[in-house]
């Protein structure tokens, strides 16, 4: 097992310190695509151990290939505003041909979207509580079954779905780590609510619209890009010709026996990092030293704590919850250098929520779906760091955090020549909020603090090993930050009910 986890985490570090280091060379400069090239070179290196599966592997390195490649031949650059949505185009298109190829999905799918239909109550309900901020902040496109979150939504239809269990499971993935459409559950209601329709005639059209994303999801995604004025490319151009590369390499998947509800998850979540990752909006966020260095020296302490971890842990879970646990604890690590803790900026950013829900009732469905991720990583860490302070009962000790047993070196941060100098960065004096700014800034955008890049290619590794079980949704109670610091939502989850 020693090879593979030495595996899993080069080939995640690789991918990680690609984007880092093209951040580095090019922040504060216009992007083109060809930045990208370096994330491909580090993902087209992945190889398949006799253990595990050599279609998954390759379903993963096809779709970064030709997601790039598509992308280039299309245009030289993606503005900021269109690169959220690079990710979303995958999904759609492996749905439409697994439909094409097995007659059977088709028509689950298809009677999927009629019992849709027959769950408006359901759908109003949930559209309007998000709308209200009934939850509080949620994640619309969460992988988790979290209440708000569209995959939550689908799981409740599809209890009630008298379709094969496995084909439940697939649809269920498709809107969880796999990205069908850039549809959030609600988006819909509140635009129709806010325009003057009422209630009822809000919620026909909630259930219209997510009708259209599971009967026609390419020309649904389609039509969800000219509404959004994505401009910088086309995207029907786009996934048309994704469909004609990425198909040998999903009928290989089918052939190999990789659960459907895998396949349609890989292709997208692998993608991010070109154009969404190494971006515009990255380079422009990276542009402030502290930004940046915060980025780095995260990296750094969960470089150094996996490298200490791959001869203690027991499972591939094991060594990826080492990754994310090892961030988690030197986010927070950061946040309490300058005397602030996950539960303070939970609350601040729960309160600050509430208060956006009236200012801008039609704010997009994912608007804080960011928000969500960090406080999650912060409320994390925030466990880990206390569980660590109290352990030193007044020793004197150094702080030694713990994830999995494996202890998180956080010398990186210490070893920062930015972060440990806050005083160059503002009124030298008063340097007292220097590192904690530059983490609120990436509240709205922590993809390589979670890290995204990390866990996209530790997952493909771990479904790799395992292809007949579909990974995603997580069934598991995430402990979110806002349900166990600011709010009662742990009722409203799905997780012990998910097909």
């Amino acid at each position: 097992m020693k090879n593979l986890y030495q595996k899993m985490v080069n080939e995640a570090l690789a991918a990680q310190y690609a984007d880092l280091e093209v951040i580095r060379r090019r922040r504060g400069m216009r992007f083109h695509m060809k930045d990208a090239r370096p994330y491909v070179d580090a993902v087209e290196k992945m190889t398949a151990l006799p253990s595990q599966s050599a279609a998954v592997i390759n379903l993963h390195k096809e779709s970064v290939k030709n997601h790039f490649s598509v992308l280039s031949s299309l245009t030289t650059h993606v503005r900021e505003e269109d690169d959220p949505f690079v990710e979303h185009y995958q999904t759609p298109v492996v749905l439409d041909i697994l439909c094409a190829e097995d007659d059977a999905f088709h028509q689950s799918m298809e009677k999927f979207a009629d019992t849709i239909r027959d769950h408006e109550a359901l759908i109003g309900k949930e559209a309007a509580r998000c709308y209200a901020g009934f939850y509080g902040p949620v994640c619309s496109v969460d992988f988790a079954l979290m209440p708000g979150s569209t995959s939550n939504v689908v799981n409740q239809i599809l209890a009630k779905t008298d379709i094969p269990e496995s084909h439940k499971k697939t649809i269920l993935a498709a809107k969880s780590w796999g990205m069908n459409t850039s549809y959030g559950i609600g988006d819909v209601f509140a635009k129709s609510v806010e325009a003057g329709d009422t209630l009822a005639e809000a919620s026909r059209k909630e259930v219209k619209q997510l009708q259209e994303i599971y009967r026609n999801p390419v020309a649904a995604q389609a039509a969800l890009m000219r509404r959004s004025h994505m401009q910088s490319f086309s995207a029907k151009r786009y996934m048309e010709e994704y469909r004609r590369r990425i198909l040998p390499a999903v009928k290989a998947a089918v052939d190999d026996g990789v659960h459907y509800g895998n396949i349609v998850t890989i292709p997208a979540y692998c993608v991010g990092d070109i154009s969404h990752h190494i971006s515009q909006s990255t380079y422009n966020m990276c542009k402030d030293d502290v930004i940046f260095e915060t980025i780095n020296a995260v990296t750094g302490v969960m470089k150094n704590t996996l490298a200490s971890a791959i001869s203690k842990v027991k499972s591939p879970f094991q060594l990826l919850n080492v990754a994310t646990g090892a961030t988690a604890a030197a986010s927070e690590y950061l946040l309490e250098l300058d005397g602030f803790n996950a539960p303070m900026i939970v609350d601040l950013l729960t309160r600050r929520y509430h208060n956006l829900v009236m200012m801008k009732p039609t704010r997009g469905s994912a608007a804080e779906l960011h928000n969500c991720d960090f406080m999650d990583m912060i409320y994390r860490g925030w466990k880990i760091l206390d569980k660590a302070g109290r352990v030193k009962n007044g020793s004197g000790e150094p702080l030694r955090p713990l994830v999995e047993g494996v202890a998180v070196d956080l010398s990186p941060i210490h070893e920062n020549a930015v972060l440990m100098n806050p005083q160059r960065y503002a009124y030298p004096a008063c340097a007292i909020t220097v590192r904690t700014s530059a983490m609120m800034r990436l509240a709205d955008y922590p993809c390589l603090l979670t890290s995204e890049p990390v866990t996209a290619t530790m997952m493909t590794n771990i479904i790799a090993l395992d292809k007949e079980n579909p990974a995603a949704p997580v069934r598991g109670c995430k402990s979110c930050a806002t349900a166990c610091l600011a709010g009662s939502r742990h009722q409203y989850c799905q997780y012990r009910e998910g097909v």
